[in-house]
């Protein structure tokens, strides 16, 4: 019997309070749960990369615009209402922009204002212990200017900034909506080493079903089904994000650049056909874990009816022959019992019936592999 031992990498779900039932539009509520800000600050053209820890003191120099560079601006942590608030006063942030920044319980969505482009979305990250961290990542585009908020220290942008120091590729020599687009494709791609663990994962679940039908699969199943769901509501949602970003006509992304929001709608389709087929595999995998529950079952019950239909006939004959009869009272009185060798004729009968039974089942195909069992198979 095979061990079960598939641990199922599960998202981390944190706690967040929401505001209440019927509060006014744009309520500000900092999670208190949430660390304090860290900023750092990226300035670059094609010839340089600085970058740099913003004080709070110098916020409002960190976010201004400088003429022919682009500005990164990365606020990691929301724990701080005061820092945040600031932030949105700096950059002309509309109260509900605000607020959705900060409660983040949000839908991935895009929204259009006169001066700057808004974005939410799910970033996941596969971390070392196999959960799944799964936060949400507002951009806020402006011209020359790109501010990123995130609920917490640490990202999956770390390629992005090695391609900054390191000058390679095409993202020194364009503006900030292509380093708008190279955050959302790599947020994007962190999506493929968690579906690659899930692919995983579900073909050692295909395994382990065929294999031994456990109650503990079952459950595995069941969490899979869970964790997919969780996917899902994330990666969703971004088709239609990624696809306007593409295909519309917004004055801060210029031309060239659209195509390169296509190629992410092409990716996250990826990511959510692949959730989808693997949604519905986990859904094949429960039921093939009760026809499998099921014909262990069966085989069990056929094997317990085989043994007991053979030990009818022969209960039969130790029933008949332990009434006791005498046969001095009757020659009719069972005279098997007067026989020399009646006990050995008896076993000799149990002997013939119980292996007659057995070859007949054989040959039937109900017990082992007999004839009739081989031509099933063939």
């Amino acid at each position: 019997m095979v061990r079960f031992s598939i641990p199922i990498p599960r998202f981390r779900i944190r706690k967040v309070k929401k505001p209440a039932p019927g509060a006014m539009p744009g309520t500000f509520s900092v999670p208190v749960e949430l660390p304090k800000p860290m900023i750092k600050r990226f300035v670059y053209d094609q010839q340089t990369c600085d970058s740099a820890d913003v004080n709070l003191s110098d916020l409002d120099q960190a976010l201004k615009p400088e003429p022919g560079k682009v500005v990164w601006v990365d606020v990691q942590g929301l724990g701080d209402g005061e820092v945040i608030r600031r932030i949105s006063a700096i950059l002309g942030l509309h109260p509900l922009t605000l607020e959705d920044i900060v409660h983040v319980h949000q839908r991935p969505k895009l929204e259009e204002f006169d001066d700057h482009l808004f974005v939410v979305m799910r970033a996941m990250r596969l971390q070392d212990d196999q959960k799944i961290e799964n936060e949400q990542l507002s951009l806020v585009l402006k011209p020359g200017l790109l501010v990123t908020f995130q609920e917490r220290p640490g990202d999956g942008f770390a390629p992005v900034r090695r391609r900054l120091k390191e000058g390679k590729g095409q993202l020194r020599k364009n503006g900030s909506d292509y380093l708008f687009y190279a955050l959302i494709d790599t947020a994007i791609d962190n999506y493929y080493p968690v579906l690659e663990l899930y692919g995983d994962i579900m073909d050692r679940l295909d395994d382990q079903v065929r294999e031994d039908p456990r109650p503990e699969a079952s459950a595995a199943i069941q969490s899979m089904r869970r964790e997919l769901r969780q996917l899902r509501r994330a990666a969703w949602p971004l088709r239609d994000v990624a696809s306007a970003l593409g295909r519309g006509d917004f004055p801060l992304i210029g031309k060239p650049v659209r195509p390169a929001f296509r190629d992410c709608h092409d990716h996250v389709v990826q990511v959510t056909d692949f959730v989808e087929s693997n949604r519905e595999r986990a859904s094949d995998l429960a039921g093939l874990y009760l026809a499998m529950v099921g014909e262990k079952t069966n085989q069990v019950m056929k094997i317990l009816t085989i043994i007991a239909t053979i030990f009818i006939p022969l209960t039969f004959l130790c029933g008949v022959y332990g009434m006791n009869f005498k046969t001095e009272a009757s020659p009719y009185n069972m005279p098997e019992l007067s026989w020399r060798f009646g006990y050995p004729a008896f076993w000799i009968a149990v002997a013939v019936i119980f292996a007659g039974m057995l070859f007949y089942f054989r040959r039937k195909g109900w017990l082992g592999s007999g004839p009739s069992g081989r031509n099933r198979e063939n």
